[in-house]
Parts: C-alpha cells; structure tokens; sequence
C-alpha cells in the first residue's frame, strides 16, 4: 500500500473517541500538535465533539468502526493508513464494562460480547500498523487497561478478566516489537469519571474527571513509559490489595455491591 505524504504533524489514532476517556485523549493529543483519527461507532458524536471544539477540518478524521468487529476496526485502520498516513501513535482506548453472573446463561454471551471488544478488539486495532510501523523503526501502540486487572473482584470476573488479558497481551507485544523501535504503553486508569462509571453502585476512591486522566496520561505516553498506574495512588492502593493474603483479601470484599449486570442497564 502506498502511504500518503505525511504533513509535519504527528498523527495520533484513537478508537473510543466519541466519549470518555478516548474523547479526552483526543483532546490532548490535539492540544499538543498532533493530527487525529477519531474512530468509534457514533461518528455524528464524534463530529459534533469536533466542531463543538473548534478543531481544524485538516486536522482531523473521523472513521465509523464497531471496535468488538475485528473486520470492522481492521477496515478503519486501513482506510486511515490511505487517507492520513501512518499514525505515530494508536490508542485503543475503547471498551465496555458490565457486571456478570456465571450462572446465568445469558451471561455467557455478554463475557463473549466483553472480550471481543476489550481484547480482540485491542489486538485489532494494531494490527493494520504493526507491519508499517515496524518499516518504519517508530511508533506507539497504547493500550488502555485498568487496576481492575491487578485483582479479580467479586461480580466483576469478565472485566477483570480482560483488563488482566491487556496488561499480558501488551507486555508480549511490547517484547516482540522492542527490537524494532515501536513502543508498548500500557495504562491502568483507577476510577474516571465516564459514561462506563456514572452508575457504578459502590464508592469510587481518587476519582478523576477524564480530562484529568488524559493530562496524565498524555505525559505517560510521550514518555513512552511501558506500564503507569494513573493515578499513582490507586496502584498503592493495588500493589496492597495483590499482596493481601487470599483470605484476608475475599473477607474485605464480603458484601460488597457489584457493577449493574448488562441486563440490568
């Protein structure tokens, strides 16, 4: 594929764009110099955040893409790869986040539905820049995880699950890609304020708004740093809970409410 002539502008792809996190990173990037590739499913979002900011038509892109669709986000890599050029870093910053019941069957689904989107979703998103990038002898590849991957936590074992799945599958990226110039970020938020924890039912300790977050996580990925906690005192608040004996650990979080199931929205 023969890339388009690059401007002197960074480009930073950022799925996930349309809210939240994604959004508020965009937002950053932007502030810093770079181009965007916004890429989620609500593009008429995504255009009206734009706009709504005040942001340069030349600077920016938006591409529909259902993220939990391998073929869906593959096709918005590539039509980003023709019309922009190559990015010199990719956020994979969309994701979900339900509460589930093992013994509910119609749960098995929402964990497929979960996974697809945190995981294969991620792994996806890369993919359509790995090879180029590799070419090229640079990038980043940021993947967005969460403390929730540190412990499993009761009526959360789907979520955990694929934010642990995140850390090790961009601590195995990052190894393979080192030799090559491109960067592994891996990023753990602690609790922000989202549309995915408006009605979380429990309390919600170092709380950041998402601009807050993508402050610091801005600062984190130009650092090209390969694993940040943010905010630093949730991964205190992590490394504590990982060497809590299991015991002890499961008696603290008796009782304690879970996230809505996905029935239950």
């Amino acid at each position: 594929m023969s890339l388009p002539t690059p401007t002197t502008r960074p480009l930073a792809f950022i799925t996930g764009a349309s809210s939240g996190i994604g959004q508020a990173l965009a937002g950053r990037f932007y502030a810093q110099g770079h181009d965007l590739a916004l890429v989620a499913r609500n593009t008429q979002a995504m255009h009206d955040w734009a706009q709504g900011q005040g942001l340069d038509p030349a600077r920016y892109a938006v591409y529909g893409a259902d993220v939990s669709v391998a073929d869906s986000i593959v096709e918005a890599g590539q039509q980003c790869l023709a019309r922009q050029g190559l990015p010199q870093v990719v956020v994979a910053s969309a994701g979900v986040s339900w509460g589930v019941d093992s013994a509910e069957r119609a749960d098995l689904e929402v964990m497929a539905q979960l996974w697809a989107t945190n995981n294969l979703g991620m792994a996806a998103t890369f993919h359509p820049f790995i090879r180029p990038m590799r070419e090229r002898g640079s990038g980043t590849l940021v993947g967005i995880a969460s403390v929730a991957a540190i412990r499993g936590l009761p009526g959360h074992g789907a979520y955990c699950a694929s934010k642990a799945g995140v850390v090790s599958y961009c601590e195995s990226l990052r190894g393979e890609l080192r030799a090559s110039g491109v960067r592994v970020v891996t990023l753990l938020p602690g609790y922000v304020a989202t549309p995915l924890t408006r009605n979380n039912r429990y309390a919600m300790p170092f709380l950041l708004t998402a601009d807050a977050f993508a402050v610091r996580a801005l600062r984190a990925i130009l650092r090209q740093t390969s694993y940040c906690v943010i905010p630093w005192q949730m991964g205190v608040v992590a490394k504590l809970l990982r060497i809590l004996p299991n015991g002890v650990f499961d008696r603290l979080l008796q009782g304690r409410q879970t996230k809505h199931r996905h029935i239950e929205k």
